[in-house]
Formats: structure tokens, sequence, C-alpha cells
């Protein structure tokens, strides 16, 4: 994540930019809000690829806690088209020729969410990735098995309807435990090759900086607070 922000400074050099979580790991939101100007605009931009429980729910909880009204709240980072070139890039770095799409079928692996619209987002994501970029089949699979499948089932689920080569996209932003269950997914499955995760690819950077702009439309900030979980 701090890797991420330094790529989100070099790219906005005028704005200050600070970390925050919601889980985990110091510092809180309220903690770097309450460290900012209290003239301040400060946009809240949330690290994360799906609006799910931690948009809709956690980062409120802590804007109320933190009683700062000089906050606007960005858009979490997906669905946005760069994430398809940054999951590329990272099948790139993994082994996978883009020359073979035609024979290969990919398994986009995400966390799974409690929330519905979440998981459907990323059976969104990956119907729109298989038709823009050639790919033989992009299926969606969760970590968490909810709503499924889980990385290995669909990694045998291709294989058995006949797929060659199957690789496994990770959508996750950071390394971890999610990151973990996929990468042992992937290899119990008996996946060809698992992508790392997204963490500072460029496009991710370039996201965070075109949600931050837009957030510009309701507020001239003088901070960024990006809040990962």
């Amino acid at each position: 994540m701090h890797d991420l922000i330094g790529a989100v400074r070099e790219r906005v050099p005028g704005a200050e930019v600070r970390a925050a979580f919601l889980d985990h790991c110091a510092p809180s939101l309220p903690q770097v809000l309450s460290a900012l100007d209290g003239e301040a605009t400060a946009v809240v931009l949330p690290l994360l690829l799906t609006a799910a429980y931690h948009s809709k729910s956690d980062i409120p909880a802590q804007l109320a806690a933190a009683g700062s009204g000089r906050t606007v709240v960005a858009g979490t980072l997906g669905p946005h088209p760069l994430l398809l070139d940054a999951l590329e890039r990272r099948l790139r770095e993994a082994g996978v020729s883009a020359d073979d799409r035609a024979k290969t079928s990919v398994v986009l692996a995400a966390a799974g969410s409690s929330d519905p619209a979440a998981n459907a987002t990323i059976a969104a994501v990956a119907a729109r990735w298989q038709a823009a970029r050639g790919w033989q089949a992009v299926v969606p699979a969760y970590a968490t098995g909810s709503p499924g499948p889980r990385p290995d089932e669909a990694v045998r689920s291709l294989r058995a309807a006949g797929a060659g080569r199957v690789v496994v996209a990770t959508y996750l932003l950071a390394p971890g435990y999610f990151a973990d269950k996929i990468r042992n997914g992937a290899a119990a499955g008996g996946a060809d090759a698992v992508s790392g995760v997204l963490g500072a690819a460029p496009e991710v950077a370039e996201i965070v900086v075109e949600r931050y702009r837009d957030a510009l439309e309701a507020a001239q900030p003088q901070s960024i607070v990006a809040g990962a979980q």
C-alpha cells in the first residue's frame, strides 16, 4: 500500500497524500483526519476494488467517529478499464503470453464478499475481460468460497470443459491472507500459472489519481487520505 501511495505522490506532487487503514494496522482513518489542518478539505479515497462492506459501512462509520465534516469520499478503484491492463501486466510477469490468449482460459480470483452486488461486479469484470481481450474464457472465483466457486474448483471446472492452458489472475491489491488462499487454491487445482497481486502497478496508481480528480468536482481538497483494508 505504501508503494502504491508513493506512486500516487509522484503523479500529484501538489497534493498531500497520506495512508490510513481500516483494520489491523495504524494509523486509522480518524487518526489521520485528526492530524490534518482543521480548515482543510480531504478526499478520502477507498483503496478497494469493489464497492462492498468496507466502502458502504466501515468508511462512513469511521468518518462519523472522526467527526470531520470537511471530507469528500471518492469512488472505489473498480471497476475500471485500466484494471484489465494491470491484470494482464501481472499475468505477463507470471509468464503468460498475450499471444496465447485464444488458447488460454483465465480464472479471475477475487476475495469474495457477503454483498451480492460486489460479487456481481467481479462476474461482470470477468465477462468484460473475455469479450474485450480475446481470452478463450474468463470466469470468476472467490477465495472465501462465497458465492463460489473457489479458485481450485474453477480451474478444475475449466479443465473438465476441455480447456487447455488455465491460469489464475489474482484480483487483489495487496499480499496477505486472501492472496495466499488464491495461490494455494491455484496450485491445488493444477493451474499453469498464477499472477501476483496488483499492488503498485502503474495502472492502479493512474486510477487513484483519476478518482481523486473526479472528486474535485465536489470540492477543492488540500489532502488525499488513501484508506486501505
